[in-house]
C-alpha cells in the first residue's frame, strides 16, 4: 500500500509539474519587434493604406497574445513621426526628407491604436546610423555637409561619431522630443552603437580622440575603454532625461546575445562570437548595475545546441549575471524551428525555448523577431502563439524599482442596462501622482464557488482602459463574481479591487 501511494503522489508531483511548465504566467512581456529599415512597402502605400495596415497588423499582434509593439520609428537619423530636426524617413515617403501629402503623424496613429487593444508601444530608435548603404545620398542641406567633423565613415556608411559631446546632446534632443510630445510607453535601442566590425578596417575616429580622448584622462592604448565611455555616458543621460520628462516612461535596451566569451573574461559565456564589450563598445551588464535601463532583452537568436552560441548555454548565463531590471529573451522566429518545419507539424525547439524562459527565475518574457513573420503567420507561429503559449491574457511586469506605490481600487462599481446591453461601471478617486494615474482596469471573472484570488492567470477575463465594461449576458443562468483592478503607468496593479456578484 505506501508503495501503490508513493507511486500516486508521485504521478500527482509530476502532473503538477508539467502543467505548471505550460500554464502561462499572469505576468508577462510579450513584445514584437516591427522594424522600418530596408522595408520598402510602406513607401508604395497611401495614408489610407497604411492606417488599414496598421490597423491589421495590432490586430494580428493582439489576437496572437501580444502586449507590447516595438516599432522602430527613427531607422537612420530620419523619422516616422513628425519631427522639426530630422527629416521624414526614406523608408516611409520614398525619399529622406519628402514629406506626407497630409498632416497625418504614423507613429501618433500607431500609439492611439496600440493603447485602443491594451498594448504598449514602445519607439525604437537607432542613436548613430545616419546612411543605411553606400549608395544613399543625403540631402544637400543634411547636417553632414555643413558639419562633417561629426560623423565617420565606415565601409561606406555614414556614422554620428559617438566620441562627439555635440552628437550625444544631438541624440538626447531627439529623445526628449518623442518622450515630450508623444504617449510612449518606453524609449528602445537594440544592438547598433558603434558599428558591426569589419575584420581589419578600423573605425577612423581619431579626430574625435585627439579632441576629447586624453581631456577625459584616456590614453592612446586605452581607446576601447574611452569608446565605452562615450556610450555610458548617452546611456546615463538618455535615462535621466526621460525620467525627468515622464518618470513612468521606461528606457530598454535589446543588445547582441553574447555579453563576452569566457576566453576573454572570466564572467564571459562558452561561446565563439562577437562580443557586446569588446567589438560594440557596449557595457550592457554595467548599465542594468548603475540603474541606467529599465529591461534587457538580449539576442538570443541561435539554436539550441548551436556549438559557437547556444540558447541554453546563453540563456543561463543572462538569468546567472543579469543584475538588473527587468530582463526579457529576443527570440528568432526562424531559427526556432525543427528543420525548417511549420510549427503546427513540430514545435518542440520552439517549445524548449518558450519553456526554459518561463523556467528562469530572472527573465520575466519574450521578444519576437520579427513581427512581419507574425502577422503572414509564416510557420504557422501566430496560430501556434495563439493556441499554446499565449492562450491567456498576461499583463507586463510591472516596474516596482521605478514605483512600488499601488494605484487606487476603483469605487462605486455598478451595473446598468442600456439599450445596446448589460454593463459593469465604476468611478475613480484623484491618483496621489502621475505614475498612479489608471492605464488601464482588469476584470477578473470568478464562477459560483470559486475564491477569489486575483492572481491566478485563469480567471483575469479582459482588460479595459474605460470606466465601464460590457458584460456577456447569458439570459441569467450563471452566477459570478467579477473583480475590477487598476493598473497604474509603471504597470503595478490596486491591492484588491473592486468586487460585484452578478446574475448573467
Amino acid at each position: 500500500m505506501p508503495s501503490f501511494i508513493n507511486r500516486i503522489s508521485f504521478l500527482f508531483i509530476l502532473l503538477f509539474f508539467t502543467f505548471s511548465l505550460f500554464c502561462a504566467p499572469k505576468r508577462e512581456f510579450r513584445g514584437v519587434w516591427v522594424q522600418t529599415a530596408f522595408q520598402e512597402h510602406y513607401q508604395q502605400k497611401s495614408e489610407a493604406d497604411l492606417r488599414r495596415y496598421f490597423t491589421e497588423m495590432l490586430d494580428c499582434f493582439k489576437d496572437a497574445g501580444f502586449n507590447a509593439l516595438i516599432f522602430q520609428v527613427r531607422p537612420s537619423a530620419d523619422a516616422f513621426f513628425k519631427s522639426e530636426k530630422e527629416p521624414w524617413s526614406r523608408f516611409l515617403t520614398g525619399e529622406r526628407g519628402k514629406s506626407l501629402n497630409s498632416n497625418w503623424d504614423p507613429m501618433e496613429f500607431l500609439i492611439n491604436e496600440c493603447h485602443n487593444r491594451n498594448i504598449e508601444f514602445h519607439a525604437w530608435i537607432n542613436p548613430y546610423r545616419v546612411t543605411v548603404s553606400s549608395s544613399e545620398t543625403l540631402p544637400k542641406n543634411h547636417l553632414y555637409y555643413r558639419e562633417k567633423e561629426r560623423f565617420v565613415k565606415y565601409e561606406g556608411k555614414i556614422y554620428f561619431d559617438p566620441g562627439m559631446p555635440q552628437n550625444r546632446t544631438y541624440i538626447k534632443e531627439i529623445v526628449e522630443d518623442i518622450v515630450t510630445r508623444y504617449d510612449v510607453d518606453a524609449i528602445h535601442m537594440d544592438d547598433y552603437f558603434y558599428p558591426y566590425p569589419v575584420k581589419g578596417r578600423e573605425f577612423n575616429d581619431n579626430h574625435s580622440f585627439a579632441l576629447y580622448g586624453k581631456k577625459m584622462g584616456f590614453s592612446k592604448d586605452q581607446k576601447d575603454d574611452w569608446r565605452r565611455q562615450n556610450v555610458n555616458i548617452l546611456i546615463k543621460y538618455l535615462n535621466e532625461d526621460i525620467k525627468k520628462i515622464k518618470p513612468w516612461v521606461r528606457f530598454g535596451i535589446s543588445p547582441f546575445g553574447i555579453y563576452r566569451n569566457k576566453e576573454t573574461s572570466k564572467i564571459g559565456s562558452n561561446t565563439r562570437g562577437l562580443q557586446n564589450y569588446d567589438d560594440l563598445y557596449a557595457d550592457v551588464l554595467r548599465w542594468t548595475m548603475e540603474g541606467w535601463v529599465d529591461y534587457m532583452v538580449p539576442q538570443l537568436y541561435w539554436e539550441i545546441g548551436y556549438a559557437p552560441a547556444d540558447y541554453k548555454e546563453l540563456i543561463n548565463w543572462w538569468n546567472k549575471f543579469y543584475d538588473g531590471q527587468h530582463l526579457y529573451i529576443g527570440q528568432d522566429v526562424a531559427r526556432s524551428l525543427d528543420n525548417n518545419r511549420s510549427l503546427k507539424i513540430s514545435d518542440s525547439h520552439f517549445s524548449e525555448k518558450i519553456e526554459l524562459s518561463r523556467k528562469k527565475k530572472n527573465v520575466s518574457g519574450n521578444c519576437f523577431w520579427y513581427g512581419y513573420q507574425i502577422m503572414n503567420n509564416d510557420y504557422g507561429v501566430r496560430d501556434v502563439l495563439k493556441d499554446k503559449y499565449h492562450d491567456n491574457i498576461a499583463l507586463v511586469p510591472a516596474y516596482t524599482h521605478i514605483s512600488k506605490d499601488l494605484p487606487k481600487d476603483v469605487k462605486n462599481l455598478r451595473t446598468e442596462w442600456r439599450s445596446d446591453g448589460y454593463y459593469l461601471r465604476w468611478d475613480l478617486d484623484r491618483p496621489k501622482s502621475d505614475i498612479q494615474q489608471p492605464k488601464f482596469f482588469c476584470i477578473y471573472r470568478f464562477p459560483k464557488g470559486v475564491y477569489k484570488n486575483i492572481d491566478k492567470a485563469e480567471y483575469l477575463y479582459d482588460i479595459t482602459n474605460k470606466c465601464e465594461y460590457k458584460l456577456p449576458y447569458e439570459r441569467g443562468k450563471n452566477n459570478y463574481t467579477f473583480v475590477i483592478t487598476t493598473i497604474d503607468m509603471v504597470n503595478n496593479e490596486s491591492k484588491r479591487g473592486a468586487a460585484k456578484k452578478i446574475k448573467l
